[in-house]
């Protein structure tokens, strides 16, 4: 796969690796199945954050979801004190804070963070509702719009169609500074693609074809062209290394020995963007998938029959997994979000066998959201 050459922002080859962490209630040995003694909970989500943590992973995402799991912005508070290396990839849905009070709290978080706050941006319907496509677009960018005034502006003034205001922003400047706290968005539509363009930093995608990855990387770069930007690319890819191919591939099908074609559907189909445009276009990579579920060599795509979003793995040696992912490198993608089955056990092997071959970053730090005011005693000191 050739070098992509539009727009990227660094020839620099260097990503940034990140973990998944189990807010959203998904951790199981067995797809398809729901695992109690893995269900997601304070004491289970810590463990597998400080697991990544000591493993060296740059960063984690912590996914929000109303119908199951905790809430991220709390999580991460709460996890403040002890989330002292990694940064925090904490989910926000637009809509669900009043904006003045969404910026502030997460400028709150950043300094109980000592600025290793990342925010994935989310654009699915509230809980309970349907809504136009256009609304959440429109929501989710006056919102963004919102939060960069407060972050980096005097005054938060802003006149939009859904939010209008004139507020002082001090009480809602983050620890970091040239802009804030990165923002992740991810999104296949018409309407995503240019949102990101147009104002975040790091365009996350889902699994697959190589080929189908650069032609939307192609097509975004030139989006963030007409807004004079340039912006990252992220894989959210799961995955399944072992020191041999067929070990990867016995344990790979192992993990669909006991899945129920009805229970994996109602488990998929509880996330609230199971019907979403980027999951449709996953379930129709499965189709095309050979007789054991692999779309491309090591992309197995069967983990979508149970699970919305992500829906596909790269399943292979060591040697495997490293090449793949020095070929996305080639591509352009310098951020990556990891996940397996089970969370911290997978974080384990992946840790062992493949982490210490990458070049591990913060993009944060690559692109310079250093601290405004570094307090002589901590916050988190302060509030002990």
């Amino acid at each position: 796969m050739p070098t992509m050459a539009i727009n990227i922002r660094t020839q620099e080859k260097v990503a940034e690796i990140s973990w998944f962490c189990d807010l959203c209630n998904g951790d199981t040995r067995y797809l398809g199945t729901e695992d109690a003694s893995r269900s997601s909970s304070f004491g289970h989500c810590r463990d597998i954050l400080l697991t990544a943590q000591a493993a060296g992973f740059s960063n984690i995402l912590l996914p929000s979801s109303y119908i199951v799991g905790q809430d991220p912005i709390a999580f991460a508070s709460a996890i403040s004190r002890e989330a002292d290396k990694i940064n925090l990839l904490v989910a926000i849905r637009t809509g669900e804070l009043h904006p003045p009070m969404l910026a502030r709290s997460l400028a709150t978080l950043d300094h109980l963070l000592q600025g290793r706050l990342t925010v994935n941006i989310i654009n699915s319907d509230l809980p309970g509702l349907k809504e136009d496509g256009e609304l959440r677009y429109g929501r989710s960018r006056e919102v963004i719009e919102i939060l960069k005034a407060a972050w980096t502006q005097d005054r938060i003034k802003h006149q939009g169609q859904l939010y209008g205001f004139d507020l002082d922003s001090t009480p809602s400047k983050p620890y970091q500074q040239n802009g804030g706290p990165l923002l992740y968005f991810g999104g296949i539509s018409d309407g995503a693609r240019d949102l990101c363009a147009e104002h975040c930093d790091v365009f996350l995608m889902w699994p697959e074809t190589q080929g189908q990855l650069q032609a939307t990387m192609q097509d975004v770069s030139q989006r963030a062209t007409t807004y004079g930007r340039r912006i990252d690319f992220g894989l959210r890819i799961h995955v399944v290394v072992r020191e041999t191919e067929k070990e990867a591939r016995e344990y790979a099908r192992s993990l669909m020995s006991k899945y129920d074609e009805a229970e994996g559907l109602r488990l998929k189909e509880r996330a609230q963007d199971a019907h979403s445009l980027g999951v449709q276009r996953q379930n129709e990579e499965r189709k095309l998938a050979d007789a054991d579920g692999f779309v491309e060599p090591l992309l197995w795509t069967e983990i979508g029959k149970a699970r919305s979003g992500c829906g596909a793995a790269l399943v292979g040696s060591a040697e495997q997994v490293i090449e793949k992912i020095n070929s996305y490198m080639d591509m352009g993608f310098r951020a990556f979000i990891f996940s397996g089955y089970p969370l911290i056990e997978e974080c384990h092997h992946f840790s062992k066998l493949v982490l210490p071959s990458l070049p591990n970053v913060k993009l944060s730090v690559l692109q310079g959201r250093t601290p405004s005011i570094t307090p002589k005693t901590p916050l988190t000191t302060q509030l002990k």
